[in-house]
């Protein structure tokens, strides 16, 4: 395992407490505001629709990659691509992200402390990052309530879910700028990801090592949603923009991949800038470009 550091100092913030209302999904739970659990990704359980409309929509991305409609993504992408879009593609990642959204459950069961007055646990709630993203979720690391005295940083009980699901496999590790942790938390979940991934815990081991992640599962979707039959076609290069926006940096090497290149590495070492931070994050975290032959 690589000695990872990126030197970044997040913003710190106070940590509150708040009535934890539902899990919604592997990586997203509701308190008084949505959560988004920040540097994780989980399978998908709705996204798409029903495992027979998501499969269609998944062949349909599929058979345009075949036909050559997004080459812009290059052939090692594209073929990387299409190996993946299996028949039982669309099952099986939505299997997942059910399984994965069971398996949160049970951590907050066995975790939380529940009132008996409410009836309800708390949970400790860090915001980072950007605070909140697009879809209005907050973003944040999501851990059980303690109180005080603490105990000491490297007792289990401060574990955040967020790792939790990651050391398990039910999450893929999932680093996007500026929503990043500090090195020695970094190098944790880093050594977490890759355990699961080198040992095929959790999803890859009930689903297959080439399950979709949530994000080449959403990108599949956005590459094969169906045009509108009263509206001109979409085309291809604007749902080659909506499935990748992000930048994907080798987290070991730092050499930007861009944003068709994340598949030259294994998952717990890809790292994340939306497009636009691109610029600052080469000053900030000193990026290589690609060498040029």
């Amino acid at each position: 395992m690589a000695d990872i550091a990126l030197g970044f100092q997040p913003e710190t913030r106070r940590v509150y407490d708040a009535p934890l209302l539902r899990g919604v999904d592997g990586d997203t739970v509701n308190i008084d505001q949505s959560v988004r659990m920040v540097s994780i990704d989980t399978p998908e359980s709705h996204f798409g629709g029903a495992a027979p409309t998501a499969q269609a929509t998944l062949n349909r991305a599929r058979e345009r990659l075949e036909a050559g409609d997004y080459d812009a993504i290059g052939p090692q992408l594209r073929d990387y691509q299409i190996a993946r879009l299996t028949p039982t593609a669309a099952e099986r990642h939505l299997s997942a992200g059910a399984r994965a959204a069971a398996e949160f459950a049970r951590m907050r069961a066995e975790r939380l402390v529940i009132d008996p007055v409410s009836g309800v646990g708390k949970v400790g709630i860090l915001v980072t990052g950007e605070v909140i993203e697009e879809n209005g979720r907050l973003l944040a690391y999501v851990t059980p309530w303690l109180n005080k005295p603490l105990p000491p940083p490297n007792d289990p009980r401060r574990r955040t879910f967020n790792l939790q699901l990651v050391e398990t496999g039910w999450a893929a590790l999932f680093l996007i700028y500026p929503s990043l942790p500090r090195d020695s938390d970094l190098r944790r979940a880093v050594t977490a990801a890759e355990t699961a991934w080198e040992n095929k815990l959790g999803a890859w081991h009930e689903f297959g090592e080439d399950l979709l992640l949530g994000y080449e599962y959403r990108a599949g979707i956005k590459l094969g949603e169906a045009d509108k039959p009263d509206q001109p076609p979409v085309p291809p290069g604007e749902r080659i923009d909506a499935a990748f926006r992000r930048v994907c940096v080798d987290l070991r090497t730092r050499e930007i991949l861009g944003r068709f290149g994340y598949h030259k590495i294994e998952p717990p070492f890809r790292l994340w800038f939306w497009q636009k931070d691109l610029d600052t994050a080469r000053e900030m975290f000193q990026l290589v470009d690609p060498a040029i032959p």
